[in-house]
């Protein structure tokens, strides 16, 4: 199964600690850019978040967000360091007296690094809980990738169908509009009263018809429907490969287009570049 490259998902979990929420979107990109974004006292876990985008994912802008929100007893529980207190007092006494001036504010010392202390939280336990619902995030987020390309998959094989089919209809045409082409150049030859020898005009004509034969792209736009419907079926990061398939098909189209003789072939010709059109929008999403 292909995987697309924009998703999102939301996993929420609740644990003594508190509450978190994992946040995981995803858009396409060439390669994999994986952005975080998470408390400051949490950045110990990025390594471990970013090496498992890089085991799980192969292209896209990721983007991750974590939430944190400790429980409120935990944020409470305050307790003042008595002995670092009376340091900060003293100190600021002592340059009172030394200046003659200034003040000492309690919420000033208060405020000083180390001055009030909260209890300190279990964070081995809090990440490791954190990493567990990552996991269930991240498993959201591929399904939710997977989902979406299953969908574009389905999208692609219509057009490939349909090109198939378009293909085949320039191959039945081909004959009727040869005889056309012929029978146009006889009958103008006709009207210019202009005598040829046979063996001259059937020589131009064969000439005419060698560069007017389009069997050569239609076989080759039937070896890129294969060729891409092979790669679909593999289940694999494809999207460059897709992308290179999609080039293909446009220059088998172009060549079709240019050896038009023909109002039908032309409108077919244009039906196939919106048909590879179709599928390229699509395939740039594709991992």
């Amino acid at each position: 199964m292909i995987h697309s490259m924009t998703a999102y998902a939301r996993r929420e979990i609740k644990g003594d600690w508190g509450t978190a929420v994992w946040e995981i979107r995803s858009v396409n990109q060439r390669y994999l850019e994986t952005y975080l974004r998470m408390p400051e006292h949490l950045r110990g876990l990025e390594p471990v978040l970013r090496d498992r985008f890089r085991k799980r994912l192969a292209r896209g802008k990721v983007e991750c967000n974590l939430r944190f929100e400790a429980k409120a007893d935990h944020n409470q529980n305050l307790s003042i360091n008595e002995n670092l207190a009376k340091q900060v007092i003293q100190a600021a006494q002592w340059v009172k007296e030394t200046s003659g001036e200034g003040g000492i504010n309690p919420f000033q010392v208060l405020n000083w690094p180390g001055v009030m202390e909260s209890p300190e939280q279990d964070l081995d336990a809090i990440n490791k809980d954190l990493l567990q619902g990552f996991e269930l995030a991240l498993e959201d987020f591929i399904a939710a990738r997977a989902s979406e390309g299953s969908n574009m998959q389905n999208l692609i094989e219509q057009r490939l169908i349909a090109i198939t089919a378009a293909a085949q209809s320039v191959r039945e045409q081909m004959p009727t509009v040869m005889q056309w082409q012929r029978d146009r150049i006889l009958t103008r030859f006709s009207e210019a009263k202009i005598e040829l020898d046979a063996s001259r005009v059937e020589q131009e004509l064969i000439l005419l018809a060698q560069k007017s034969d389009v069997a050569e792209e239609l076989d080759r736009l039937d070896s890129h429907v294969t060729e891409t419907t092979k790669i679909l079926a593999k289940g694999e990061a494809c999207g460059r490969r897709l992308d290179f398939m999609m080039q293909e098909f446009n220059r088998e189209a172009n060549t079709l287009a240019s050896k038009s003789i023909n109002t039908k072939i032309t409108t077919a010709a244009v039906e196939l570049k919106v048909l590879i059109e179709q599928m390229r929008e699509q395939i740039q999403n594709i991992e």
